[in-house]
């Protein structure tokens, strides 16, 4: 006997850049109202007063289902979570596999406003249509913030990198042996040390006393920078290369700086968070990998079980066996930021932990690659952080 689907009024809505196509209907499959809304605030109060509108004559709950959940359609998710309604987010990639099993004859953005509609009656029906739309769950504002924080961090991170091998290359041409006077270029001397000019061969005169007086710089360093004036030397392109090395020599003290903030205003929230708590008892798992998974798990709630979570991880692959062949697969859905923070933390914490470094070193003896490894341990610690976050404690040491 099939199950019924609840009495309920569905809006299914196709995420625009500009602007968003919306259908609402009944549990029944009626097409109630279709309608177009541009991205802005006007366009939102149209949309929640159609759906009102609806919601007074029939006196139904409101679950709402849209494609591109915390990307465009930010800030209408938003406001549809704080208005108490359900709501789903569909997945795309499986939504395409979803296509192929049962083809449309055309493709336009209001038919998938409506196609949203047909999922929500299929999904109680069609496992490969319940897996399509996802429900979002509640986060806690505290792992929303560490979400923002945190992946902000990781584009100034990104960014320093890029501008800092720039910064080596050009340097490098321009003036040969000046960087052998530093183990790394990013040191915070060093940079200062470039910054304290407005032009480079000015640091080939720079008096032993004005050396001594930068932060950071003292006898030891001195003494190089002084031995390597000695026989400095700079191409003809230092006319032109040298504003630009100095640009991006401040542009590096500029991101040192507001990372550093980012991870002081990360710690003062982790404190509020449970599952960053929680996760702060795992041996290995700093501050910052801690505020990223942290942030992009959320909730705990999202995941029917720990294989869920260590797929959405990145620590585990998908079957992939047919007939006498067994083999796997890398799964497409994967937080690409939160397994990046994942094979980081458990790397660490296997080098604190006894029973865990010897499990890397059997896989390792196996064949595994290191990666490999890494993530066979990171599939073990996905059981016990899940469990963690359930019951909500810390870690305990192996016995």
């Amino acid at each position: 006997m099939r199950k019924s689907s609840p009495l309920e009024l569905r809006v299914g809505v196709d995420v625009g850049c500009h602007s968003h196509n919306v259908a609402i209907g009944l549990s029944n499959g009626e097409i109630l109202e279709e309608f177009s809304i541009k991205h802005e605030p006007e366009g939102f109060r149209q949309f929640f007063a159609c759906i009102e509108k609806h919601e007074k004559k029939h006196s139904l709950p409101v679950s709402v289902a849209m494609e591109g959940y915390n990307g465009y359609a930010r800030p209408l998710d938003t406001l549809v979570r704080a208005r108490d309604y359900r709501l789903f987010n569909i997945n795309n990639l499986k939504l395409a596999r979803f296509k192929e099993i049962f083809p449309g004859a055309a493709k336009t953005d209001e038919i998938d406003a409506r196609k949203a509609l047909e999922l929500f009656q299929l999904r109680d029906y069609l496992p490969v249509a319940k897996d399509v739309l996802q429900e979002v769950r509640a986060t806690p504002k505290e792992n929303e913030v560490l979400k923002r924080l945190s992946r902000r961090r990781r584009r100034l991170v990104n960014e320093r990198v890029r501008v800092l091998n720039n910064f080596q290359a050009d340097l490098q041409s321009v003036c040969p042996g000046l960087l052998e006077i530093t183990g790394d270029a990013g040191n915070l001397w060093f940079l200062r040390f470039i910054t304290s000019v407005d032009s480079l061969p000015k640091l080939a005169r720079m008096r032993e006393g004005t050396i001594r007086k930068l932060p950071g710089i003292g006898a030891k360093y001195t003494g190089i920078i002084i031995t390597w004036q000695k026989q400095a030397h700079f191409s003809h392109e230092v006319e032109w290369v040298s504003d630009m090395i100095l640009e991006d020599a401040w542009r590096i003290l500029e991101l040192h700086e507001s990372i550093d903030s980012l991870d002081r205003r990360m710690a003062a929230v982790a404190i509020d968070s449970e599952i960053a708590q929680n996760l702060s008892t795992i041996p290995g798992f700093g501050s910052t990998t801690i505020a990223e998974l942290a942030g992009e798990i959320g909730t705990v709630e999202r995941f029917k079980d720990e294989q869920s979570l260590a797929l959405y991880l990145g620590m585990t692959n998908l079957d992939n066996s047919s007939g006498k062949k067994k083999g796997s697969k890398p799964p497409k859905q994967v937080n690409e930021r939160a397994k990046a923070a994942m094979m980081t933390a458990v790397d660490r914490h296997r080098k604190q932990v006894p029973q865990s470094q010897t499990y890397y070193r059997k896989k390792r003896a196996e064949g595994k690659k290191h990666n490999q490894a890494v993530r066979a341990l990171g599939r073990h610690l996905c059981r016990v952080i899940f469990k963690m976050l359930k019951e909500n404690r810390g870690y305990l040491l192996p016995q």
